[in-house]
């Protein structure tokens, strides 16, 4: 039984094409946790089936939220903006009855054309293959137990994902060869090198101590 829970934040634009590339089976549900959404992304979630609670603003609450609210055993933890590729379902069921101890995280992929996010997607895959560092727009697959094991989703209002991931640990992480394609749109609103850029500044100032609540006010 697969839950899929997804944070929300004014994402009506492309939070139908992310729910229904998991609508059906093996998803038992969809959850959709949203952090005070004023476009209509919440009536969205609804007609499109999902079940829509509220939380806190900042994806780690989001996600806490959402972990408490499911029926479980197994989470998706996906992003709004983040679509899954053909043969996720297959993927997924062979890695969850594989067992619970391990976590699934997919290829990122981005829906752009451009050079430069073929480039952008080689550079994360040599970051999740040599650093075992996948974020959190490749989505998550991981089991109850190994949540409560390691002290759940921490409310962080940024870097949720990689704190998630840490402590998870490299023996415990599995890369998925299906791809998680998210939306290019920040890339192309603020410039491919310039948004990189900045979250490999965020990346640094976590790894340097830096709280996520002040990390949190130079990342939009």
């Amino acid at each position: 039984m697969l839950s899929v829970v997804v944070p929300t934040l004014n994402a009506a634009c492309c939070l139908s094409r992310t729910l229904a590339s998991v609508a059906g089976e093996p998803v038992a549900e969809i959850i959709v946790v949203d952090g005070g959404s004023a476009d209509g992304t919440l009536s969205l979630a609804a007609s499109l089936g999902a079940r829509v609670i509220a939380a806190p603003r900042g994806r780690g609450a989001q996600i806490a939220a959402g972990v408490a609210a499911a029926i479980g055993p197994w989470f998706l933890l996906l992003h709004a903006d983040t679509q899954l590729g053909a043969g996720w379902r297959e993927a997924a069921v062979a890695h969850m009855r594989a067992g619970p101890e391990r976590a699934g995280y997919f290829r990122f992929a981005l829906l752009s054309d451009d050079p430069r996010a073929r480039r952008l997607e080689r550079l994360v895959a040599w970051r999740c293959r040599v650093l075992c560092l996948p974020y959190g727009d490749q989505g998550l697959l991981v089991h109850r137990n190994l949540l409560d094991r390691i002290g759940g989703v921490r409310p962080l209002p940024l870097m949720e994902d990689v704190d998630l991931v840490r402590r998870i640990g490299r023996r415990q992480l599995v890369a998925l060869d299906v791809p998680a394609v998210t939306s290019a749109a920040k890339w192309e609103r603020d410039g491919w090198r310039r948004r990189s850029l900045s979250n490999l500044a965020c990346l640094t100032l976590y790894g340097v101590g830096v709280p996520p609540r002040l990390i949190a006010r130079l990342y939009t």
